[in-house]
């Protein structure tokens, strides 16, 4: 699988797959950043007169709802459409699900009307869109990853797509097969955009690896390696968000190989 993850950047770098993200406005500049610097091509357009003929012109398509509008749930709804009937991956970051009906209805709207490739949370979002008893606070979750794996195996097997609960511990599955990855490092929880830059690095390596499960072990396995070496001499939280960036875009696949922490396991 490290092998397999090294590979993967590799191939990122060579294609520059273009991500269309239709993100919230909040980290839409560092999403940007990161995804050039693990050496993907990034464009933001949300606008409903431009999204579907954005997504002919993408390798993938990123959908967070962490700054809703109707007037932006409209365009996610077009361009998922696009999307599907173009056969690309798309990764949905269900941003502050569980948070308020209007959140938790439009991630569900559109798991249930599209086929979501991946779809990337935190445990509280992913145990909302469960059904379970979750709390979300703002649109952080208080629960651990732990706690959200059967919720995550239920909604993989219920829609046939990969689910990624990101946290201290990051799980994988796609209802038969699960991974989970290791790396990371607190200080990726202290600044803003990390979750949101992780939907958009798995979409990445979705854009070059058919299978969905690799592809996002492969990619949460990139982000947390980075969130290591940037943290390496102990920054604060504002060093560290730039420092991240550096890390993506010095990454090689000794580092892969050296600090990858990716167990695999094949059934439940």
């Amino acid at each position: 699988m490290l092998a397999e993850t090294a590979r993967c950047l590799e191939k990122i770098r060579a294609q520059r797959p273009l991500v269309h993200n239709i993100t919230n406005y909040v980290v839409m500049s560092y999403t940007a950043n990161a995804l050039l610097c693990l050496g993907a091509s990034p464009v933001m357009a949300h606008a409903v007169e431009e999204v579907e003929a954005m997504v002919e012109l993408a390798d993938a398509l990123v959908i967070n709802i962490g700054t809703l509008s109707a007037p932006w749930v409209d365009a996610m709804f077009l361009a998922s459409r696009a999307a599907i009937e173009r056969s690309i991956p798309v990764v949905l970051d269900p941003v502050g699900a569980g948070a308020t009906a209007f959140r938790t209805d439009t991630a569900r709207r559109l798991l249930d009307e599209f086929g979501i490739t991946v779809l990337r949370g935190n445990a509280s979002e992913i145990m909302a869109l469960a059904g379970l008893d979750s709390t979300t606070r703002g649109v952080d979750s208080v629960h651990a990853t732990a706690e959200a794996r059967s919720a995550a195996v239920e909604l993989a097997n219920v829609y046939k797509a990969v689910v990624a609960v990101t946290g201290a511990e990051d799980f994988i599955t796609n209802g038969p097969k699960s991974a989970r990855v290791a790396n990371g490092h607190p200080l990726m929880g202290r600044v803003s955009g990390t979750g949101c830059v992780a939907s958009s690095i798995v979409a990445a390596f979705c854009a070059v690896q058919p299978d969905p499960l690799v592809a996002a072990t492969a990619g949460l396995s990139v982000l947390g390696i980075a969130g290591e070496l940037a943290a390496r001499d102990n920054p604060g939280p504002g060093t560290f968000q730039h420092l991240l960036l550096d890390a993506l875009d010095a990454m090689e696949s000794r580092n892969i190989e050296e600090k990858g922490r990716i167990a695999v396991s094949w059934e439940q």
